[in-house]
């Protein structure tokens, strides 16, 4: 924030504190050092700051203990009083690193498993707090957000568990389909997206892209993704294609149709700089074929875009496709667990969301529109009108 605006800013609703379930200190602690460390500037703007109670800390993190019995069960402790203040619960539930033993065999925690803890950080909070906010980065059962016969809705019933428990907010990044939020008309969920990060990203890392229908254009890997790629191809100003999956719906393998083909709808790509957008790499099948399609028809340069890097099996065939040149650079948020390996190859580049999220944190607490941190279209045409000089 600039002094203008911090003059402007008004009280914090109440006391800030973070707890962060198991696995999710990668995301926490940045958050936390940059809030920290905004509001201590503040405090040379305004004077009044320092004078509000809890307000100027070194730290928002609440201490947390999570601990199991020999059965698995779990408990939570808080070992901080909570009483009136705005708790934020930041959970990744894809982070499979986290371990625990039951009756002598080592778990990997599972996003089941984190969710029950966070329903247990609630629960430890025993309605003392002022305001209770929950951020899952990564949307909690997320890509079960509808139903198609007899099946679950999982993603529906956890956010009205959620309800019923007494969150105030729900906090999440690029929702497979953000509709999900009809489940609970009545509660506030805020779905944001990392398009800003993304291109600031990539020019860091590709400063020599040109932004126009010539030589550049965005690619939506299916149908779910194509309000990202319009979005991404309006703003540059760029042409964009889509791909489409066709299924076979008589079998199930891991819980989905297998992909029989992609089909390719669009202008052509021969000579272009492609991106291909979409929320998440899970296996990274289906996004390694598009990668494979599109050079065949020619592509220049190929660069992924993805807001969660999952790898749920490995990037071995990453390695592989990009050995093969296939694709040019890899590019995903810092919002879920990322494999140490990953980040040493030279084809991944980091977009790093925990200043978005902390300024997220830090306006929420103020009880301040979200317009404007959630807006970025301006700051994007702002840059794009100096001429891709350094972004902020």
């Amino acid at each position: 924030m600039s002094s203008t605006e911090n003059q402007k800013t008004p009280m914090p609703v109440a006391p800030l504190k973070i707890v962060y379930l198991n696995g999710s200190h990668e995301i926490a602690k940045p958050v936390d050092s940059y809030i920290a460390k905004t509001r201590k500037q503040l405090a040379h703007d305004r004077k009044d700051a320092e004078l509000i109670p809890g307000y100027i800390e070194p730290s928002y993190i609440l201490d947390a203990k999570y601990s199991r019995y020999g059965t698995g069960e779990g408990k939570v402790k808080l070992n901080e009083s909570v009483r009136g203040s705005d708790l934020y619960i930041i959970g990744d539930v894809t982070n499979y690193t986290v371990t625990y033993k039951v009756c002598g065999r080592t778990n990997h925690m599972s996003p089941d498993n984190y969710f029950q803890d966070l329903k247990r950080v609630i629960s430890a909070a025993s309605g003392k707090a002022h305001r209770i906010s929950v951020i899952l980065p990564f949307l909690y059962e997320s890509r079960q957000h509808r139903r198609t016969g007899r099946e679950s809705l999982d993603c529906a019933l956890a956010l009205k568990e959620l309800q019923q428990y007494g969150v105030s907010n729900i906090i999440t990044f690029d929702a497979h389909d953000p509709r999900v939020m009809d489940a609970i008309p009545l509660t506030s969920f805020d779905n944001f997206m990392p398009t800003y990060q993304f291109l600031k990203a990539l020019l860091r890392a590709v400063p020599d892209l040109e932004f126009d229908k010539e030589h550049f254009m965005v690619i939506s890997p299916d149908e779910g993704a194509t309000d990202r790629a319009v979005y991404f191809s309006n703003i540059l100003g760029a042409d964009m294609g889509m791909f489409y999956k066709r299924r076979d719906y008589s079998t199930i393998v891991n819980g989905k149709n297998p992909i029989v083909a992609h089909e390719f709808l669009g202008d052509t790509v021969e000579g272009k700089d492609c991106v291909i957008i979409d929320d998440m790499i899970a296996s990274g099948g289906s996004m390694l074929d598009v990668c494979k399609q599109i050079k065949a028809r020619g592509a220049r340069r190929i660069f992924i875009v993805v807001t969660f890097g999952l790898f749920t099996e490995g990037i071995d065939k990453f390695d592989k496709f990009y050995e093969d040149g296939m694709f040019t650079k890899l590019i995903c948020t810092n919002l879920t667990y990322l494999p140490p390996e990953l980040l040493k190859r030279e084809y991944f580049v980091k977009a790093n969301m925990h200043k978005y999220l902390g300024r997220i944190i830090d306006t929420m607490n103020h009880d301040m529109s979200l317009e404007g941190v959630k807006s970025t279209t301006g700051k994007i045409n702002r840059f794009l009108a100096n001429g891709n000089a350094v972004m902020e």
